[in-house]
C-alpha cells in the first residue's frame, strides 16, 4: 500500500499543512502553520499517529501551530539549523511585519545541517536544500512515492517571494533549477501555498522559469 497525503490549508494566508501517513497510520505533520485545533481534530478523525513535525522553513505562517501540535502528540520538530532561531524571533520569522500578531515557537529538537537521507520511522526522504525564499528552506523528496514537499520555493505557475528577511531571488532560481527541476519530470510537487503541480508542467509552463 502507498502512503497517503492530505493537504490542510490553515490560517489567514491559507498555508498548506500536509499530513503524510503510512498504511499503518503513522504520520508526519509538515508545516503546521495555524489553527492547531482544526489540525488536531483532523488527525484524530483519521486515527493517524503523528511521529514528527517537519518544517520546510520557519516563516510565521508555517510554524503557528507547532507548539500545540508538538505538545499534544509529544513529537519532535525538525528544521534547518540556519533557521533554528527563527522559531522564537518574530523579526526573523516575519510575523512582526504583518498585522496578525507575533508568532513564536519553542526550539526544535532536531536541527538539519546537511543534505542526505532523513529517516523517521518508516519514512525516508532525500533532503534538498532549496534556499532563496528563506536561507534554510528544505524540500523533502520521497523518491518511492515520486513526490516532493517544496515549501515556498516552487508553486503552481509561480515561485516563492524573496522580499522577506534572508530572501535572495538569484539563490531561489538556482535552487529551483538545480534541485527541483532535476527531479524526475513526473514528480508531484506539493507546495506551501496553492494546489499541487507536476515538475514537468512547471518546467514547460511556469512563466518565472521560462
Amino acid at each position: 500500500m502507498k502512503k497517503t497525503w492530505k493537504r490542510v490549508p490553515l490560517g489567514p494566508l491559507q498555508t498548506n499543512c500536509y499530513l503524510y501517513a503510512q498504511p499503518n497510520g503513522e504520520c508526519l505533520i509538515i508545516d503546521p502553520g495555524e489553527e492547531a485545533g482544526k489540525l488536531i481534530q483532523i488527525i484524530r478523525e483519521k486515527k493517524w499517529k503523528p511521529i514528527a513535525i517537519l518544517l520546510t522553513h520557519a516563516h510565521f505562517d508555517h510554524i503557528g501551530a507547532v507548539d500545540r501540535t508538538r505538545e499534544t502528540f509529544e513529537i519532535p520538530v525538525y528544521v534547518h539549523k540556519k533557521e533554528a532561531e527563527w522559531l522564537s524571533n518574530p523579526a526573523l520569522n516575519g510575523s512582526q511585519f504583518f498585522q496578525l500578531g507575533e508568532v513564536k515557537a519553542n526550539p526544535a529538537e532536531n536541527l538539519i545541517s546537511e543534505e542526505g537521507i532523513l529517516k523517521i520511522g518508516d519514512f525516508s526522504f532525500k533532503l534538498l536544500f532549496t534556499p532563496g525564499h528563506s536561507p534554510g528552506s528544505i524540500s523533502y523528496y520521497d523518491e518511492d512515492e515520486a513526490l516532493v514537499f517544496s515549501g515556498d520555493a516552487l508553486f503552481q505557475m509561480s515561485i516563492g517571494r524573496t522580499d522577506l528577511p534572508g530572501g535572495n531571488h538569484q539563490q531561489l532560481m538556482k535552487s529551483i533549477h538545480e534541485k527541483l527541476c532535476t527531479l524526475p519530470k513526473e514528480t508531484l510537487c506539493l507546495p506551501g501555498h496553492g494546489p499541487e503541480t507536476i515538475i514537468e508542467d512547471e518546467m514547460k509552463h511556469n512563466p518565472f522559469l521560462n
